[in-house]
């Protein structure tokens, strides 16, 4: 989902894993000698997403079936798959007694306090949405731990005791209210701060939290969407994401251009990086983010760029090319690859963001412990 940029204090976590590949020998009381059995790699776990569409606009999104010991299945809470965004954000309607929710925060006074096996602390925080400065959603709510089930009957993950953020309102610019459950539940993957809290608590990626098991480096690759699931209700196509990769996925074979991630204080490592970006003949040096968040719209920024708003015409061509040499180009027309060119001036954004419809013939890989981001040619 594209938030306001630059970015809002957002987060990465760094777990190192070790692997052991050899065996050694001891001998018990009876002198007999017996190997230490040999622990072999675990096995990538698949993780499938469904794919809507209203014929313009296309949506990529999970569920989430339980939060705590509270069994949400049949709420259909639905997550949008965000690449633009880090950590698990849901509004806290049908999760905590409606007693407890107010329009300026939770009704407790503790530091903390327990509910349905959800620990929420008395530690607020905000995260602010929008296309520029003039469009921004501010979504509103605290800091929350519980043990997480994303996913459904087709497929799921268990996250133990997982960071997120719980909201009690939602406003637009102008301050209106928006409904509980708007398009702010979200399944924020991005390795960066998306939320910090003044106690130092932050959420981030709930994949980076998910133990992929010995042998495999935390991380996710997606596979190419592509274009014949999406429906209007909504088609379930397993194995999309995978979880956990191998020395494989991580090598230059695996066809994957790999982009070292920069540091940025107070944001952790956003999945950012450097790229050219040629428009109408012109050519222009940006940071690019891949966002399956944002759709059906992608946003470039061109610090020479008039101050109100381009929208792009029909069959314009747009290339980008990274620092490492990864190239991708598409064609705008009314319904796909719709393009706008903001002055950073204007939008107040530092970021040009490459809409969902990369991610529709293209494959996309993030390696949290290596801070590395992965693009690949489908």
């Amino acid at each position: 989902m594209r938030k306001t940029y630059p970015l809002k204090r957002l987060l990465f976590v760094s777990v190192s894993v070790i692997v052991l590949a050899t065996a050694s020998c001891k001998k018990d009381n009876n002198n007999q000698v017996k190997p230490t059995p040999v622990i072999t790699n675990a096995t990538p776990t698949k993780f499938g997403l469904y794919e809507a569409t209203d014929s313009i606009y296309k949506l990529a999104y999970t569920y989430v079936s339980k939060i705590g010991t509270l069994d949400v299945t049949n709420s259909d809470y639905y997550l949008v798959f965000d690449t633009g965004s880090g950590g698990f954000v849901i509004d806290a309607d049908g999760i905590l007694p409606s007693s407890m929710i107010t329009s300026t925060g939770f009704n407790f006074t503790q530091d903390s306090t327990v509910v349905n096996g959800i620990t929420i602390y008395n530690q607020k925080s905000t995260i602010e949405y929008g296309d520029d400065a003039n469009t921004t959603d501010k979504v509103y709510g605290n800091l929350a731990y519980a043990n997480v089930t994303i996913g459904d009957d087709n497929g799921n993950i268990v996250i133990k005791r997982l960071p997120f953020f719980l909201y009690y309102k939602a406003v637009d610019g102008n301050g209106k209210v928006f409904t509980t459950h708007h398009d702010f539940d979200v399944l924020g993957v991005s390795p960066e701060y998306d939320v910090t809290f003044p106690n130092n608590a932050y959420i981030t990626s709930p994949f980076s939290y998910f133990d992929p098991g010995t042998g495999l480096t935390k991380g996710f690759k997606m596979a190419a969407l592509g274009t014949n699931n999406f429906s209007y209700e909504g088609t379930y196509v397993p194995g999309v994401v995978t979880l956990g990769l191998t020395a494989s996925d991580l090598s230059s074979a695996s066809g994957f251009i790999m982009h070292q991630l920069t540091y940025r204080p107070g944001d952790g490592y956003a999945p950012v990086i450097p790229v050219s970006l040629t428009y109408n003949n012109k050519t222009v040096a940006t940071d690019a983010i891949f966002d399956t968040g944002t759709e059906p719209y992608s946003y470039l920024e061109d610090t020479s760029a008039a101050d109100t708003t381009l929208l792009l015409p029909n069959n314009t061509n747009v290339s980008l090319s990274s620092t490492q040499g990864f190239s991708y180009t598409y064609t705008t027309s009314a319904t796909e690859n719709i393009t706008y060119v903001e002055n950073p001036r204007v939008s107040q954004s530092n970021f040009s963001v490459i809409s969902l419809e990369f991610f529709l013939n293209n494959e996309y890989m993030v390696d949290y412990t290596n801070h590395k981001l992965g693009l690949k040619n489908n």
